[in-house]
């Protein structure tokens, strides 16, 4: 499959709106961070040692089946990196550094492999809501089949050896993307943080680690990575995380006993604008699509479904605009050309 097929469909398979707890957990990411024996961290790799690293691992790929394959960022328009990043495919990080740098694939674009990023290899399984094991199941799979080809840095003591300290052990990261507009909306959400924080349970944005929370979608995930092992650290962000969904069931049914009326407002008013809205910048879709949403799984609204409110969080994003536009945007252009995807997925 030519990268080019992967960025023109706005859908990937973790944005099915399906699986446990959909309505309050839009996805689920498991990533597992590698390193190869006898290589310096990617930091300090030499430019023909990272193109090396970069050719082996492309080549070890191949163990995983037709469904994959490898692309070159260095070879990537910038525009197309911002898709990918968009998508969830890549972390930002990886997309602004891209020489030595690649992407491993497969299909249904829920498995993909950042090489060369903070780490050699960050081996990551998306699943529709939460969907922790068959993810965990898909990274290991997936780690155990490279392993046979590539000779993964390991310590009898520590574990598997990363880049960085928090990653050592287990190179293990399970993160769920929440959507928590009744907390937001409540005042609760900062008291949830603090005892998440005291579990140890990160709490980050819609990107991960440095970005902002957009359109009350939250990203938590565990912090502890040696000591545990893989299946005790899933255990135990699944069990966290169906707390924080019964809170935001909790505080979704107290808003609409006490303040249907309101809520059922600011439901039609953003599912208004949305279907008719001609400008609207990607901060106000964000906000917007959240209350829509709310609605959805509040039984305010029967439409859209699941599936097409999460596309809604890439195409209304600036990359995939303008790869659709074939150019690069102005302001006023995107915000018509977003109003116009909007219109004709929600109407």
């Amino acid at each position: 499959m030519t990268l080019a097929e992967h960025l023109s469909r706005p859908f990937s398979h973790w944005m099915a709106g399906e699986g446990a707890d959909a309505d309050v957990v839009v996805s689920t990411r498991v990533r597992l961070a590698r390193n190869l024996r006898g290589y310096p961290f990617p930091e300090y790799l030499r430019e023909d040692m990272a193109q090396r690293l970069l050719d082996q691992v492309s080549a070890a790929v191949e163990v995983l089946g037709a469904e994959w394959d490898v692309y070159r960022l260095g070879e990537v328009d910038p525009v197309d990196c911002r898709v990918l990043v968009e998508k969830h495919l890549i972390s930002p990080q990886h997309a602004q550094e891209r020489r030595f740098r690649g992407i491993a694939l497969n299909s249904s674009e829920s498995g993909s492999i950042m090489i060369n990023e903070e780490d050699h290899l960050r081996i990551q399984v998306l699943e529709p809501g939460l969907g922790v094991d068959t993810a965990l199941a898909g990274a290991s799979a997936a780690e155990g089949a490279l392993g046979g080809r590539l000779d993964f840095a390991f310590d009898e003591e520590k574990g598997y050896l990363s880049a960085c300290p928090t990653n050592v052990g287990t190179g293990l990261r399970v993160s769920v993307m929440l959507h928590l507009p009744a907390l937001t909306l409540t005042g609760q959400a900062p008291r949830v943080w603090v005892a998440l924080r005291k579990l140890g349970i990160a709490v980050r944005g819609l990107y991960g680690e440095g970005t902002d929370a957009a359109g009350d979608l939250f990203q938590i995930s565990n912090q502890i990575t040696l000591g545990p092992s893989e299946a005790e650290i899933a255990a135990g962000l699944v069990q966290v995380t169906r707390q924080v969904v019964e809170q935001e069931r909790h505080a979704r049914g107290l808003l609409i006993t006490e303040s249907r009326q309101e809520i059922a407002d600011r439901v039609g008013r953003a599912y208004g604008v949305l279907r008719h809205a001609h400008l609207i910048s990607a901060e106000e879709a964000m906000r917007l699509l959240s209350d829509v949403r709310l609605g959805v799984e509040s039984g305010l609204l029967d439409r859209p479904e699941r599936q097409k409110l999460n596309e809604l969080l890439v195409v209304t994003l600036p990359g995939y605009l303008d790869r659709n536009a074939g150019r690069p945007l102005g302001r006023k252009e995107r915000w018509a050309l977003r109003a116009q995807w909007i219109r004709e997925r929600v109407a």
